[in-house]
């Protein structure tokens, strides 16, 4: 396994993992306007502008070339993706990926990691060590709990 940084000539296919991953573990949770909210959220020329603005970073975890893991920040320390293709879950990648964003903040001296957890990721997030911030929420048909997580 190895994790990366990835390339915009890499991003169709992560988008693509995001894509699968959240149609499998969590579009029944949606409502047709969130599933449709979502899809917006990671269209390629949306996401492609993010990057060229530095809004967006995305790190993936290989194996092989085969790109099995995805984590996305927008800014430097608000993650706004965390996808393991399903044969991959519980084997440490999502934290591993997590790591990657906190050396990041650390380098930029932030102290704190903020993620909207949709309802299926909030265990992993838990595990992470993230903390609930607020309740549950539901914007544009978009069903997430607004959590923290405190670098030092």
């Amino acid at each position: 396994m190895k994790f990366i940084k990835l390339e915009k000539r890499e991003i169709r296919d992560a988008l693509s993992l995001v894509w699968n991953v959240f149609l499998e573990f969590q579009g029944s949770e949606y409502s047709k306007q969130g599933i449709q909210e979502f899809k917006k959220f990671i269209s390629y020329d949306s996401i492609i502008e993010g990057i060229n603005n530095k809004k967006f970073s995305f790190w993936g975890c290989k194996v092989g070339e085969d790109l099995v893991g995805v984590i996305s920040t927008r800014g430097v320390n608000h993650i706004a993706m965390l996808f393991v293709k399903k044969e991959y879950h519980r084997k440490g990648i999502s934290k591993k990926l997590f790591e990657k964003v906190k050396e990041e903040c650390k380098d930029n001296h932030m102290n704190e990691i903020t993620v909207n957890s949709s309802p299926f990721a909030i265990e992993v997030y838990h595990r992470l060590g993230f903390k609930d911030k607020d309740k549950e929420q539901t914007v544009n048909g978009l069903r997430f709990t607004p959590m923290f997580y405190s670098i030092n």
